[in-house]
Order: C-alpha cells, then structure tokens, then sequence
C-alpha cells in the first residue's frame, strides 16, 4: 500500500446544535409559567372595548406587568442553559435524552499524561479541528510541560487511522540521530508539521499559540513532573526548573520557559518548516559551538504495516520501532492458545526504563491519532541549551529509543470503514510490545455482545452508550496502557491504571 500524495479529508465533527435541544426541552413543558398576553382569549379583549369596560386600564397594568415577568423568566432560562452546555469537560445528557458514563462523548476525545494538554486538545476539537489537530497540538503542550519526558528535543512516532479512508498512516522518525555525541537530533517539528501538514485542518500557528502562552506566563509543575524532579535531581536544569537556591520545584510552582516561548512564537510565523527547523538548529548550534550541520535523514509518513485477523485488522508502525515485534507477538498469541489464557509477561530489569510520553485522541467517526515521544531517558540529556530552552534527547542510555514505539490500531471490520476502531498505545516500560500484546489479547476475550447487538432496539443501542465499549486496558502492573476507541457513534476513552492521565472531550 502507499500513502496518498494528496492531503486526505475525512468526515467533519458535527459540533452540538443547542436549537435541537431547546426544542426538545420546550416539548416536555406542559403548561405555560405565564399566560401568553399575544395569544387572544376572546373577542371581548379588542383594543376598542378597553376604555368601556370596568377596570379596564387595571386589566390592561396587569397584562403588562405579566409580559414583563415572562420576559425575566425566559431570559432566565436561556441563560441558565447556555451555562450549563458550555461547561468544558461535562458529561451531560446530550439532545438525545440518554446519559454517559465518564469517558464517552458524542462527538472526540483526547487523553495526555496532562491536565492543561487534554483541555489544550479539547479545546481544538471543538474549534473546528480533528483528531491531529487536537493531538499535535496536546504534544506540542507536553513539550512545554513536561520536559523530563519528551520536546522539541524528543523524537516522535505516530499511528493516524483515517475513518473515511480505512487507511492508517504511520509517522516515523527513522534511526537516532546525533546533533553531537550523546545528544540526538530535535526532530520533533519537523515531524509534528508533516503529520499537520499531510492530516490537519487548523491553522499552523493557532496550534502553537497555547503552548507558547504556557511557556511564556508560565504553567504550574503538576506531579508527574514534580516526581521526576525529585528522583532524579536539577543538575543542568537550572533555572528552568530550579528555585533561587537551586532547589527543585515542587508541585503547584510555577516554571515558565521564555527561550522556548521566543522558538514556538518564530515557528509560528516562519514562511516556511525548513526555515524554523534550522534557526532552532542554527541556535544550538551556537550554544554547542558546532560550525555546521550535514544533511540528515527527516522524519516521514508511510503506510502503517498491518495485520489481518479473524476479529479484523491490526496496524502499528514499521522499523525501526518496536511495530513489527508487536505483531509477531500478536500473531504467536493469537494461534498457540485461546484468547483468554494469555498471562502477564513477565517484569523484565533494565538499566535505564525509556522513559516516554504518550497520548491519545479519537472522534466518533472512527479516526485516530496515537502519539508516542521520548528524550530516551528522564530530562534527555539534561542539557538545557540557553538560546532555544530546548533539551535535547540522550543517545548515551542503555535503552535502545526504538523499543519504546509500538502504537496499535483494531479496526473491526476490514470491509466496513464505519465499523468499530480501537487505539492501544503503551509506556513506561522495556516490555512495552509484550504489554500491548496482552492488553489486545485480553480485549479480544471479552465478550462482544455489545458489538453484535448494536443494530437492535433503541432502548439497547442507549445502553451500549452507557456503559462504553470495553473495560479499562490491562497492564500487568507495568507502565501505562491508554485505550481510545469509536464505538457505536461515541467516541470512548480509558487508561490503564485507571486516572492516570486526564481526559477531556465534547
């Protein structure tokens, strides 16, 4: 299969139309709260009878004053409605009268290791934008809040399943490269342009302009970060990360990064990727006192390589990502025993866990977009460049970085395009391929019934709604597992621990 030279299109989200819910709402009211004073009761009523009948001016004051209460009451109304529907994150019942379980949504999803990047995502969701939209944008969020595991330094693999294509296109970042010994090339634009350019709808730099707020106000250590901080130290992060005696920041402190805010702000604005990815490179370059730079390799987008099973088909990234193992493991799975006796792989030492980010984004129509990016060890390289904020990814660790990227994508049915889709992307461990092999085969055990009966009767169809397409991903207790998945026009999302990381949707 190859990639299509044109940009791809796929269904747009169709944002909730509040005149549908009014409307039903106005239904369900029986009686008016006032009478109607435009609606006639009688003939007797006419304008020309007011001034001979008894108490008529009377009648005519309490008519007025009636309209005036009608009034204050339906703005009222109105007003408490559009409160409560423009609540971000809120699962209220939507027009149709069924009710959600946390997780689902109408409409798309995303799910980050971080509140502030979920909402960031949301946020282009209902902007108008889609799924990669909303996940380059939440990645290039992380870059700037959680440096001790992935930004501008980092690489980046991606899985994008297309929902009107069936197709799934994987972003990869190719081998490690060295910008000089133990400290690897920043790839990470110019692979998140690409994968805009090729996929997304929004603007360029609406998606830079929330990170580049956070690094330049400032965002508050959350901790995840604060953890990192604390385990492993602030050699080389000051004063980044560091308080005036060079102390670590602690939870809830604020951090901000006015370098990086100045680097995403001209890479809003460049004419041009190359143009922005090499004055980053030209500033590095002067920090590490290096003349030049010879041409490497770039990021690129190449059909996802696939694997057809019996309950559909699988995709997940080529090599040199962990891809290819995570299919072989599948398929030895899949044959050599029943679904359901599958067991925990087992813990496994290293010297260095490759330390990785995640997220995750999904709409109902059935697309996905599954991130995946590492520094390859806690603050990369832990060296932070003065000119750009950037740190770069660490080449010296044990742990191979290609191990970490093993994204995978279910589709139910390989002659449906609107069938269900599953996203499945794993980290925070050397077994990642073995850990996403038993979260799929445990999902592939469970009972369908869900699935088979969604064409029944509607009362079923709002239950199916309810309580979502599958459980929680397991893990075996090791790293995270984030699940997204399209299930009966709802878009559903779950982590494995389960709260791990925040989720928003719409």
């Amino acid at each position: 299969m190859e990639a299509t030279a044109g940009p791809v299109l796929y269904r747009q989200l169709l944002l909730w139309d509040q005149s549908l819910e009014s409307e039903d709402e106005e239904e369900e009211i029986s009686e008016p709260l006032v009478p109607n004073p435009w609606k006639p009761q009688n003939s007797s009523g006419s304008w020309k009878e007011v001034g001979a009948r008894p108490g008529a001016w009377a009648q005519l004051v309490v008519a007025l004053l009636l309209l005036a209460l009608g009034f204050s009451l339906a703005t009222w109304q109105l007003h408490t409605r559009g409160s409560a529907t423009e609540t971000l994150g809120s699962v209220a019942p939507p027009p149709s009268g069924h009710s959600h379980r946390p997780g689902v949504y109408h409409h798309g999803a995303i799910i980050s290791p971080a509140a502030t990047c979920s909402h960031l995502g949301q946020e282009l969701l209902v902007a108008g934008g889609n799924v990669v939209d909303a996940g380059v944008g939440a990645a290039l969020c992380l870059a700037v809040v959680h440096p001790h595991a992935t930004g501008l330094g980092a690489m980046f693999w991606g899985l994008f399943h297309n929902s009107s294509s069936g197709n799934s296109t994987a972003l990869t970042s190719g081998p490690a490269q060295s910008l000089v010994p133990g400290q690897g090339l920043p790839l990470a634009l110019p692979a998140l342009h690409l994968l805009h350019a090729r996929f997304g709808r929004l603007p360029w730099p609406q998606l830079l302009a929330g990170p580049t707020t956070l690094a330049q106000e400032g965002f508050l250590v959350d901790t995840p970060l604060a953890q990192a901080l604390a385990a492993h130290g602030t050699k080389g992060l000051c004063p980044l990360l560091c308080h005036s005696d060079g102390t670590p920041l602690g939870p809830g402190d604020r951090a901000t990064n006015p370098k990086l805010a100045a680097v995403l702000h001209k890479v809003a604005g460049a004419p041009t990727p190359d143009f922005a990815w090499n004055a980053l490179l030209s500033l590095l370059a002067k920090d590490l006192g290096l003349e030049g730079r010879s041409a490497e390799p770039m990021p690129t987008l190449e059909p996802a390589l696939k694997l057809p099973l019996a309950q559909g088909i699988l995709f997940t990234t080529p090599s040199p990502s962990a891809g290819p193992e995570l299919l072989a493991l599948l398929q030895a799975a899949l044959q050599s025993r029943e679904p359901g006796s599958d067991a925990c792989p087992p813990h496994q030492q290293a010297t260095e866990t490759p330390v990785s980010s995640v997220l995750a984004t999904v709409d109902s129509s059935g697309s996905v977009l599954l991130l995946i990016s590492s520094l390859n060890s806690s603050f990369g390289s832990r060296h932070l460049s003065p000119s750009t904020g950037v740190i770069l990814s660490n080449l010296v660790a044990k742990s191979a970085i290609s191990t970490w990227a093993c994204p995978l994508i279910l589709r139910g049915s390989p002659d449906n395009t609107e069938d269900d889709v599953l996203g499945l992307v794993a980290s925070g461990t050397p077994a990642v391929a073995r850990v996403t092999t038993h979260a799929l085969v445990s999902h592939l055990a469970r009972p369908q019934t869900q699935v088979q009966h969604q064409h029944q009767h509607q009362h079923q169809h709002q239950h199916q709604v309810r309580q979502g397409l599958t459980e929680s991903p397991s893990v075996c207790g090791q790293g995270i597992v984030l699940q997204v998945a399209a299930h009966a026009e709802h878009a559903h999302i779950s982590s494995a621990p389960s709260g791990c990381c925040p989720y928003q949707g719409f």
